[in-house]
């Protein structure tokens, strides 16, 4: 796969922004994704919120499947990333 130019991952994020309800979430990225692509990135969030919450690495791998591996680079992303995971997970803990 060729690398998309950066104005197009920005208008895929910019579509994204007018989605209004998970119902709407859930058709567009059925159609942009297989099954299998939404599962593993639910699986990351789980993930991200599971190490928030203080979870070790061996429950999260036996709640969600992922690999250590991919644990592992969830919670350096969740540490050391852009600041994602721990935007969202601010503004969605009550």
């Amino acid at each position: 796969m060729k690398k998309p130019a950066a104005r197009d991952i920005d208008l895929l994020y910019a579509a994204i922004l007018e989605l209004d309800s998970v119902e709407d979430c859930r058709k567009f990225f059925r159609d942009l994704l297989t099954e299998y692509e939404i599962a593993e990135v639910a699986e990351r969030w789980k993930a991200a919120r599971m190490l928030h919450a203080g979870a070790s690495y061996a429950e999260i791998a036996k709640v969600t499947g992922l690999s250590s591996r991919t644990i592992a680079r969830v919670g350096r992303w969740l540490k050391q990333g852009k600041g994602g995971y721990a935007l969202l997970l601010k503004r969605m803990t009550p």
